[in-house]
Order: structure tokens, then C-alpha cells, then sequence
């Protein structure tokens, strides 16, 4: 069956975020985007979040696939709702994402987040599946409002921290092993084992 998954975003406004927005910076990623080079979205979060976005990119690339013949893959934003994962974006673009928390009581972040979620449903019918944290609203609450029943997680994340999911992803992509997922709807966000789940 099809499936299209939505990415929890690695933090444009953090430290490491520092480090690509620096002008003086000598690494090549940083070089590429201060030279006006768009870069896509997906390789920039693999620098800013490390094994845990390089995991779910990974395996969102083996996995995904759209009915409606869009992308296989969107990563939730700060400013900009979904956007599929290969999206290029500038560095100019990036610094906006770095600017806005992501907060679902922050309307920059969540009328976005719920419109274009809006329009993903409305095109696609294919399976979606949350690969990030269900123990916060910050991602649950508005995706679920929209998709309700049609967004599935991976029932493998509860219990694992980041560096244990993304080693985890990257694992089953290249084994070409899909995990299994379970329904969001009507699931108990609270308790130990949901405590534990990360918050991206």
C-alpha cells in the first residue's frame, strides 16, 4: 500500500543552525548556500538534526509513495506548513524557518501547518504516517484534526529516543524492511512510555 510520510523538522534556529548561516563558514554546505545555491530541505535538516532527520529521510525515500503522484515524503515547517522533503530552499528562506517556533498555539506556525495539510488530503488518498513524536501536540494536534484517521505512527518509536529511531530507520531502509504502524487516533499520549518518546 502507498504511503506518504510527514516528517517532525529538525530546529532551523538552533546552534548548529548557526554554523550554515555564518559567512566565514568553510564547510561545503554552508559554501553552497552562501553562494546562492538552493539546497534541498531534507539535506539541510540532516545537518541540523543529525542521525534522527538522515534516519527518517532515509527511509521515507525507501518507503514513500504517493497515489496521487506527488511526493512521497513532507516535512512540517515552521512557516511554510508541509513541504516535500527535497524542496529546495535558499539560505535567506532558512533563516525565515529559524525564526518561528514551532508552537501550536503560534498562528505563523499552525495556520500553515493546517492549510496545507488541508490540501494534501484533499489530493492524496494513500496512507499518512507521522514520523516524529506523538507525545506532544505540537505536531499531533493539528495534523490529527485534519487527517484524523488516516494518519498512522510507527508503533516501534514508543519508548526510543532520537539517536534509537533514526538508527532504527536507517536499519529497515536498508534491509527493505518496513515498520509496522498503528492508528494515531484515540491513542494514549500520556503515561512512562509515552514520556519517553522524543519531542521531535
Amino acid at each position: 500500500m502507498a504511503r506518504v510520510f510527514l516528517l517532525s523538522p529538525a530546529h532551523a534556529g538552533g546552534r548548529r543552525a548557526t554554523y550554515l548561516f555564518n559567512p566565514a563558514a568553510t564547510f561545503a554546505l554552508a559554501r553552497r548556500l552562501h553562494a546562492g545555491e538552493a539546497v534541498a530541505l531534507g539535506e539541510i535538516f540532516e545537518f541540523l538534526s543529525g542521525l534522527y532527520f538522515r534516519g527518517k529521510r532515509a527511509y521515507a525515500a525507501v518507503f514513500g509513495g504517493s497515489l496521487a503522484g506527488g511526493a512521497g515524503s513532507w516535512v512540517i515547517t515552521t512557516t511554510r506548513g508541509l513541504m516535500p522533503t527535497e524542496t529546495p530552499v535558499t539560505l535567506r528562506e532558512l533563516q525565515e524557518l529559524g525564526a518561528v517556533d514551532i508552537d501550536a498555539g503560534e498562528p505563523r506556525y499552525r495556520e500553515p501547518l493546517i492549510e496545507s495539510a488541508k490540501e494534501l488530503a484533499d489530493r492524496e488518498t494513500a496512507d499518512l504516517v507521522l514520523l516524529g513524536s506523538i507525545s506532544t501536540t505540537k505536531y499531533v494536534e493539528p495534523l490529527s484534526a485534519v487527517f484524523g484517521e488516516r494518519l498512522w505512527f510507527p508503533a516501534e518509536f514508543v519508548g526510543r529516543g532520537d539517536m534509537s529511531r533514526g538508527a532504527l530507520l536507517l536499519r529497515r531502509a536498508r534491509e527493505g524492511r518496513e515498520l509496522e504502524y498503528q492508528r494515531l487516533a484515540g491513542v494514549v499520549q500520556r503515561g512512562p512510555r509515552a514520556r519517553r518518546a522524543s519531542e521531535t
